[in-house]
């Protein structure tokens, strides 16, 4: 007998991308949310049953944000700065990852991205015989994610 209220998994189909202060652009999928810490192992002299693990340099994942149509002009800016900017400073800009619920507005969870800077943007092929949707990628390069909600 069932005593407790049901309690199911939230679904994050619906999600939000923020980049300081651009806006203009929607993604139906987004990939990369990851950080990893690299694994140092070390065997302790006089100690041969046993090897350390000690942890080693952390490093953050590309985001990929896929299936997208880029309105703003500021992104494509941006773009084009890192790629023509010879050996000019590149402009890195923090941002956050958000997802939302079935209704569009709850907030569920938030990843916040932090020194971001383009590095790939990739227009799909146009066909002019099907009737699928112009899609853009956008992938970021990161210096930090964090997950803060």
């Amino acid at each position: 007998m069932a005593t407790g209220a049901r309690k199911d998994h939230q679904t994050a189909s619906m999600f939000r991308v923020e980049i300081d202060s651009m806006e203009g652009a929607t993604f139906a999928k987004c990939g990369g949310l990851k950080s990893e810490s690299e694994v140092f192992e070390y065997q302790e002299g006089g100690d041969n049953e046993s090897v350390r693990k000690l942890v080693g340099p952390t490093k953050a994942s590309n985001i990929v944000l896929t299936k997208g149509f880029v309105s703003d002009p500021m992104l494509f800016k941006w773009r084009d700065e890192i790629a023509s900017g010879g050996t000019k400073k590149i402009e890195r800009r923090n941002g956050a990852v958000i997802a939302l619920a079935q209704d569009g507005k709850t907030e569920l969870s938030r990843w916040t991205f932090t020194k971001a800077w383009p590095v790939r943007w990739e227009m799909t092929e146009f066909d002019g015989t099907s009737n699928q949707a112009a899609c853009e990628i956008l992938e970021l390069a990161v210096e930090k994610i964090t997950k803060s909600r």
